[in-house]
């Protein structure tokens, strides 16, 4: 017999004890058990009921124009309701950018996957360990072995601005596990490849990517940091606990989530690259990604059985990441209904 979620949710309470109510995240119960809205809108609208101040997505479905849906609040304290073309603070979303930008400098030959951070950067040696055997494919692929410098103590309570600083967390501490016997997602990775590639170009590597990714794909909505747009474009960020809205903070890249999305559907289509850039791509590194910020979660999917691109931001955070693990139950169940919506199985 298959019980009905409904029933499921009587059994749990009922046998639930003072203990086990105590352990268990009950919003991630309830995220699951409700009943599936028939509507993508109203499934938005119910992860508003999951404490998110606003929700936005985006959809980019083959032969269907695509689509744009909000939920809550742009910006919470001046009343202003959530716009589906608002930017938001996309976080390591940006490693994707930064593994494209790298696989086309290697098809130019000017950076080579199995050179190491010691060829590149020869002043780590012996400050990094293992830095004559980590190469840039294992950094991309973050099976280096290096701690992760935004796991310091208290580190997102006032994030260091500089490379120099957030590298200096990590400097002369010894490595978790030695190149390429383990994964471990760390952003020490990606911070050292962006300064190669700085060094390789002689500039900032964002100014490639805009020549590279944004400018042939037409993206008009996708930048750097803050200094570069207008605040009021930016959707609001809260995190549980925290009295104050974090839109002001500076967290790197901004995009809007159609910008987002025709980038993640050039990326899996192949229409992003040239010669053997695509093969390259593909040895090194995935092809959808999360991201996180204090105040800030984001989704790039792409589910191939349906040919369809999905882009979630939500913008609320906790401590314990619980609402991290409501917003990927959330983002099952708008993949759910899009495939009912279409008549999949």
């Amino acid at each position: 017999m298959r019980l009905t979620k409904k029933q499921i949710l009587r059994i749990i309470l009922a046998i639930g004890t003072p203990v086990s109510l105590f352990y268990v995240p009950w919003i991630l119960v309830w995220a699951w058990i409700l009943p599936l809205p028939d509507t993508i809108e109203a499934q938005l609208e119910e992860a508003i009921d999951h404490r998110f101040e606003g929700m936005v997505v985006y959809v980019d479905q083959t032969g269907e124009a695509p689509g744009f849906y909000a939920a809550g609040w742009h910006d919470r304290e001046k009343g202003i309701s959530a716009d589906p073309h608002a930017l938001f603070k996309i976080a390591s979303i940006s490693k994707l950018y930064d593994a494209v930008a790298i696989t086309k400098l290697v098809s130019e030959g000017r950076l080579s996957l199995d050179k190491t951070v010691a060829d590149y950067l020869p002043e780590l040696e012996g400050r990094i360990e293992n830095a004559d055997q980590i190469t840039l494919r294992l950094m991309i692929q973050h099976r280096s072995g290096m701690p992760n410098f935004t796991n310091a103590p208290n580190y997102w309570s006032a994030p260091p601005a500089s490379y120099e600083e957030n590298l200096a967390l990590i400097l002369d501490i010894p490595a978790n596990f030695k190149p390429g016997e383990d994964y471990e997602y760390c952003n020490t990775n990606y911070l050292l490849l962006n300064k190669i590639m700085d060094q390789e170009l002689g500039y900032d590597n964002f100014q490639f990517i805009q020549e590279e990714i944004l400018i042939p794909l037409n993206l008009k909505n996708t930048f750097s940091s803050l200094s570069e747009v207008n605040l009021d474009r930016v959707m609001s960020g809260y995190h549980l606990g925290h009295p104050y809205d974090l839109k002001s903070d500076e967290r790197g890249m901004l995009a809007t989530a159609e910008d987002v999305g025709i980038f993640l559907r050039a990326l899996n289509d192949g229409s992003l690259f040239e010669g053997e850039e695509k093969k390259i791509y593909s040895s090194i590194y995935e092809y959808e990604h999360g991201g996180w910020v204090p105040g800030y979660q984001s989704f790039a999917n792409y589910h191939e059985e349906i040919d369809a691109v999905m882009i979630q931001f939500y913008s609320t955070t906790d401590p314990k990441l619980y609402l991290w693990n409501v917003s990927e139950i959330i983002n099952n169940r708008l993949m759910k209904i899009l495939r009912k919506n279409n008549h999949e199985p």
